[in-house]
Formats: structure tokens, sequence, C-alpha cells
């Protein structure tokens, strides 16, 4: 499967509360945009936060009751989501690949290491076929 990781730098400030700092967590990783007028990736994304800490799965249909959102625009987010490498689906629902947001970046941060090795492998043989 495909992973397409963005990240995006942006200056942080103090912050007064848990929230204002998932927003920038989830900001610099570039799921959230100007289009998600009413928060729904965001909420989403806080909902599978919390059950992560119990180590618990969400189907889409428990999020979209949960949340008062559309099981469509629930998918759209979580897709969105597993394609970031944040979010896993296992056991009929949906979890964070890990428990804890420190393991996820230290295992992105994993991805983005092999994924750049890959590259620069590519680019020798590419190089060296160049002359």
């Amino acid at each position: 499967m495909a992973s397409k990781i963005t990240l995006v730098r942006i200056r942080r400030t103090p912050h007064e509360n848990i929230n204002q700092e998932l927003q920038w967590f989830g900001n610099s990783l570039g799921l959230f945009n100007l289009r998600d007028k009413d928060s729904s990736c965001f909420r989403v994304f806080i909902t599978l936060v919390r059950k992560a800490k119990r180590n618990e799965t969400i189907s889409s249909d428990d999020i979209s009751d949960k949340l008062n959102l559309s099981r469509g625009t629930v998918v759209h987010h979580l897709t969105k989501l597993m394609n970031s490498g944040l979010v896993v689906r296992e056991k009929g629902g949906y979890l964070l690949r890990s428990n804890n947001l420190s393991k996820v970046i230290r295992d992105i941060q994993r991805d983005v290491s092999a994924m750049f090795n890959e590259l620069e492998d590519v680019a020798k043989e590419i190089d060296d076929k160049l002359g």
C-alpha cells in the first residue's frame, strides 16, 4: 500500500490545552486543512487517540454515531489517516498504529528513513546507468 507522508513546519507556540497541542501535531503532519470547516478529521483523529490509550479498535459506524458525522465522511478521513501511516485497520475496526503518539512518530520516522534509503539506492543506480 502506498503511503503519503506530509510534514509541515509550523512554528510551535505554547498552547493552553491538549486540544491545541493535538491540533498543532496534526497540522504538522498535514492532516487538517482549511476545507475541514467542522474539524471532522481532527475529531476522528482525537477519537482514535483516545481509543489507542486503551488499545481498543473502533468501527467507522461507531465513529460516525459518536461524532454525528456521515459514514462517508468518517471513511474519507480514516483513509487519509491510514495513507499517512497513522492509522491501521485491524479486527474489524480502526486504531492508531501504536498506543501512544511518541511511538507512532518513531514508527513513521523509521518508515520515512527507509523510503529515503530506497530513493538513494535507486538514484545511485540511475546515476550509474547515465554514466
